[in-house]
């Protein structure tokens, strides 16, 4: 019980730390819900070990909308759940991603905040897709080395953000 408040404190300071560094121009960020929980918003034929763990909506100052943060998780990681927040602005591109929670192996899963994460800003794409041997456009993703598992898991949780945007349904905000 007394480090329940602290710890929960951090997990706070964190995720609002990863919805500025996946939404810069944001100066605020409201929650959109749905009546089913955040397990509503997954879309149909999208990878099923990949949960949307929340929604927001990020504004400016005069209260317009910007784009959406959206925390994912996937299951599938080497080491285990691997969660972050993404950043997509209204006309789907992709901000970037902010790694919340990774616990993957040392010197391979763990290069993905140095290696993967860049390669993802300022994107607009319908998904993306990972390659071994260079990326020749803005869909493919270069691998790290010895770490495909770990790269296929961000990449996954990344796509089903992407389409959890492009469904549509978050359109109008569910409030």
């Amino acid at each position: 019980d007394i480090t329940k408040e602290p710890i929960a404190n951090q997990q706070a300071k964190a995720k609002q730390e990863a919805c500025k560094n996946v939404f810069t121009s944001a100066s605020s960020f409201e929650a959109i819900v749905s009546e089913d929980g955040p397990t509503a918003f997954m879309v149909a034929g999208v990878e099923s070990n990949v949960t949307i763990d929340e929604v927001l909506s990020a504004v400016d100052e005069s209260g317009n909308l910007l784009g959406y943060v959206i925390t994912v998780t996937d299951h599938e990681g080497y080491g285990g759940d691997i969660q972050f927040s993404m950043g997509i602005q209204t006309d789907g591109t992709l901000n970037g991603i902010a790694l919340l929670s990774i616990s993957e192996t040392a010197g391979l899963g763990m290069k993905a905040g140095d290696v993967l994460v860049p390669q993802f800003v300022n994107k607009k794409v319908e998904y993306f897709t990972y390659t071994k041997t260079g990326s020749t456009n803005d869909s493919e993703i270069d691998a790290i080395s010895g770490a495909t598992i770990t790269t296929e898991a961000i990449i996954n949780g990344v796509n089903t953000g992407l389409a959890l945007f492009h469904s549509g349904m978050l359109e109008g905000g569910i409030q």
